[in-house]
């Protein structure tokens, strides 16, 4: 549930925005921001609070985290103005980057070594993606349509506030050190990096999300300078990163070739996935004129396909090569949305979006868990939670990345449609976006032959280290100097 905070809301979202929009008397660039500000919020400060989890305690952040989330969903419920709705929205992404890294570290430290048992248990924690996605859609159909938009809200908060009570008393005591709150802890905990990171995803996100929607588009004023200044920060990050002797992120992770191109295919995906399931669900509210609640029936499909996918990925991942898993992960992006390219409004819902969606999870969930499993792999139990959120900001950021080039392709080709006749007019705008998709898919196909992993987990290699990247090992003190951790060579 913890991972499934983002997409939930976001599938919820995706249902009923033309029904908020109307209501709310909401411009485009309004609607746009119900998700992207939960979105750009949930990136900037993931790593944020996952150094905060590994510091100073995981399960007292998590359950809260929950907790306060199931209260501003509450609030969200009752928003009276567009910009009330989108601020809360944005509180309700920061809720949800508190919830991720915690969740993930209690799992990682549970599970340090790979074992078939871990596989399981990431394999259900990555479920939460996908399947938070399509319940949400479902969920949020349900409640729109027997009541309004603001129940569906309301729902996502008494789902949330149900976890936190079941949360208090089922999660487990991190049983991790904990750091005093002391001068030295926070020299450690490298405010300066966590400074440029928030400030530097936050707004070259916000740049990404307000380009296509600003009042001179891409050439306004402040969206240039958000993006530049964004990627000016974030490369002084990598900089401070370099130099500083307690890092947020351990630059020599980006070294291991595997754990690069596997981010790489992962942020490939993402970069498809979350665009193309937005713009399909609209196509079926403003095209094919369905309600909320047939646009969640009509995409179950992605959550029954979503639950065999995991349930596979937990079972083979110690057992098939990993490599090919991404390739078939990588593949079955590709062909998706390649279908719901050649979709149109004359086209039969079983013709191409039915098969699109059963296979569209299996590429969503296979590259998740090999990705998650590796990345979780590569850190220490210490600092498991900074790991989630390195994974996490990854697929946050290219998420945003994804969302925002696709609305500037959809904008464009709807003030222009010049398509192939086989398209027509009202659908054009659409294809082109899942046409990005499939360039975005396609790319990671050619990402895949350079991997080099193999099985994760199991007996066979419970006695030696992971097949990732070598632990990142953290410095620690002994008697009086500066060691490191785990008897590695100085």
């Amino acid at each position: 549930m913890a991972i499934a905070m983002g997409s939930l809301f976001t599938g919820s979202v995706t249902v009923i925005s033309s029904f908020v929009g109307r209501d709310l008397e909401m411009s485009t660039a309004e609607i746009t921001w119900i998700s992207s500000a939960a979105t750009l919020s949930s990136g900037a400060f993931l790593l944020f609070f996952g150094r905060i989890a590994d510091l100073f305690g995981r399960k007292m952040l998590f359950v809260g985290s929950m907790f306060l989330y199931s209260v501003f969903a509450m609030a969200a419920g009752f928003a009276k103005t567009p910009i009330t709705l989108d601020i809360l929205s944005g509180v309700l992404g920061l809720m949800a980057a508190a919830a991720v890294p915690p969740a993930s570290g209690i799992l990682g430290a549970a599970y340090e070594k790979p074992s078939k048992r871990k596989n399981a248990a990431f394999a259900c924690f990555s479920a939460g993606n996908p399947l938070g996605y399509v319940f949400g859609t479902i969920f949020g159909g349900i409640a729109a349509y027997i009541f309004n938009w603001r129940a569906t809200f309301w729902l996502i908060a008494l789902i949330f506030l149900a976890f936190t009570i079941i949360g208090i008393f089922t999660i487990p005591k991190d049983w991790t050190d904990k750091e005093p709150l002391t001068w030295l802890t926070i020299k450690r905990f490298d405010i300066v990096g966590t400074v440029l990171t928030v400030s530097g995803i936050g707004m070259f996100s916000a740049a990404i999300s307000l380009g296509d929607t600003a009042p001179q588009g891409w050439g306004t004023d402040y969206v240039i300078a958000l993006l530049i200044v964004g990627l000016f920060l974030m490369v002084a990050f990598v900089f401070w990163e370099l130099r500083f002797k307690y890092p947020l992120v351990p630059m020599n992770i980006w070294k291991d070739r595997d754990f690069s191109l596997l981010l790489s295919i992962l942020m490939l995906g993402f970069m498809s996935f979350t665009p193309a399931s937005f713009f399909i669900a609209l196509y079926f509210q403003e095209v094919w004129n369905m309600s909320a609640l047939a646009v969640g029936v009509h995409l179950l499909p992605m959550a029954i396909s979503g639950i065999i996918a995991n349930i596979v990925a937990g079972l083979v991942l110690h057992r098939v090569s990993n490599k090919l898993l991404m390739l078939i992960g990588t593949l079955a992006y590709f062909i998706a949305f390649i279908l719901l390219a050649l979709n149109r409004h004359s086209s039969s819902y079983w013709a191409f979006c039915f098969p699109a969606f059963c296979i569209m999870v299996i590429g969503a969930d296979f590259e998740f868990n090999v990705a998650n499993m590796y990345v979780m792999s590569s850190m220490p139990p210490s600092r498991q939670s900074v790991a989630s959120g390195i994974f996490q900001t990854v697929t946050k950021l290219c998420m945003t990345l994804g969302f925002g080039v696709a609305t500037a392709i959809y904008n464009s080709v709807g003030k222009n449609p010049q398509l192939a006749s086989y398209w027509d007019k009202r659908t054009q705008p659409y294809t082109a976006t899942f046409w990005f998709a499939v360039a975005c898919s396609g790319l990671a196909v050619c990402l895949v032959p350079f991997l080099t992993i193999g099985t994760q987990g199991g007996k066979a290699k419970a006695s030696v280290p992971s097949s990732a990247s070598p632990s990142i090992q953290e410095p620690v003190q002994k008697d009086g100097k500066e060691a490191i951790a785990d008897g590695a060579d100085p």
